[in-house]
């Protein structure tokens, strides 16, 4: 029996001590501030923290100067090249890439087929990621960047202090990973020079590439964590927005319907299913907090898992309803996205990725959920951790 709603015990437990100990809590080598005014806070005051320590172990992934791991007038600088492809205007011109690549997925499927609806919309994703922010050449290439980078995924997916003792041993996981590292950075680096002769079309490699000011390094680890954060995050969202579309009586109908309602459908996924669990802060220097004193170099944690759980914040919030987001929450209060200044710039294109490709697959026939046990898995990039598997409409 597939439950309404799955739960990731991991965070449950963070939500059992926030409600016994309130918004501060730690455990083991971490601080978490839960909760909606701890997220406020850490939103207000950026200045008390730092995310470069606190993102260390994205550092084999996305390179030492990519935006996720950016601090001060450094993160300001690289936001500012990176954000003209990411405006408004700007992902709208992306959308028939992304219509053409779901349309391209769900085509394929035969029907009576039993498919993975996360590993499909997970290359159709990537795909449409690098084409449209890296033009078509490098797009052709996305099943290579795809098994390459997934190496590296599988390296971070791990606990940091794992990490750093594969990395210190040299033990064949990292030496796996950092060859697949030179082979992406290989092409990467190939593509910021064929941008410079004029070989190369893509909106951010140009932006990139032409902006005066960043190094060879800052433009592949920007173009890196575009793509790798891009798909890795949107595709876990992807199989739960699916998974609700599903599993809940009358949302297909709804959704095929009306455009609104699927907007709220989405919301209501990246709810309660955020694409990342926690998200983390290093404090620069001594606070305090809610009562508690947090000293200089703690490592902290906040949960847009857990504020999103809360009953005083969404009623009855286990219950998936579309429609309770004709009230709109605060941004202390629904923060799939994080928020602040350190807020994901790739926000807007995920929401569009999901509510395009959801589109075209509300245009086919209404598969069928399968039953299966759904165990969530990844505290940055929370997915389904064996798939979600749906068979085609016959």
């Amino acid at each position: 029996m597939i439950p309404d709603v799955v739960r990731y015990r991991q965070a449950d437990l963070l939500a059992a001590l926030h409600r016994r100990f309130g918004p501060v809590v730690r455990m083991g080598p971490y601080t978490y501030l839960l909760g909606p005014e701890a997220n406020r806070f850490v939103f207000a005051h950026s200045e008390l923290f730092e995310v470069e320590r606190a993102f260390q172990s994205l550092v084999p992934v996305d390179g030492p100067t990519s935006l996720i791991v950016s601090d001060g007038e450094d993160h300001k600088r690289r936001r500012r090249f990176v954000q003209p492809a990411l405006a408004h205007r700007q992902i709208a011109s992306y959308v028939p890439v992304m219509r053409a690549n779901a349309e391209a997925t769900v085509g394929a499927w035969r029907p009576g087929e039993t498919v993975d609806a996360y590993q499909e919309f997970r290359r159709a994703i990537r795909r449409s990621t690098i084409h449209a922010l890296f033009g078509e050449e490098l797009a052709q290439e996305a099943d290579f960047f795809g098994a390459h980078l997934q190496v590296l995924i599988n390296l971070i997916d791990r606990n940091p202090a794992v990490v750093t003792l594969l990395r210190t041993m040299r033990a064949p996981a990292w030496r796996n990973a950092m060859r697949a590292r030179r082979a992406v950075d290989a092409r990467v680096y190939r593509a910021i020079e064929e941008t410079r002769q004029g070989k190369t079309a893509g909106d951010v490699l140009t932006s990139l590439v032409e902006g005066d000011g960043l190094s060879d390094l800052e433009v592949r680890d920007q173009i890196v964590t575009l793509i790798a954060a891009g798909y890795e995050t949107t595709s876990g969202a992807m199989a739960w927005a699916v998974f609700n579309l599903l599993r809940h009586n009358g949302v297909w109908e709804r959704a095929r319907e009306d455009d609104d309602y699927l907007a709220n459908v989405v919301n209501e996924t990246l709810r309660l299913y955020p694409p990342a669990v926690v998200s983390a802060r290093v404090a620069t220097q001594e606070f305090e907090f809610a009562g508690k004193k947090i000293k200089q170099g703690t490592f902290l944690l906040y949960s847009p898992y857990v504020t999103h759980r809360l009953a005083e914040v969404f009623p009855d919030p286990l219950r998936f309803d579309p429609d309770r987001w004709e009230a709109k929450p605060a941004p202390h209060e629904f923060l799939p996205f994080g928020g602040g200044p350190h807020r994901c710039i790739g926000a807007g294109l995920a929401t569009t990725v999901l509510t395009v490709m959801l589109k075209v697959l509300l245009q086919k026939p209404k598969p069928e959920l399968l039953p299966q046990r759904l165990t969530p898995t990844g505290l940055a990039a929370m997915r389904p951790k064996n798939g979600l598997r749906i068979r085609a409409a016959g």
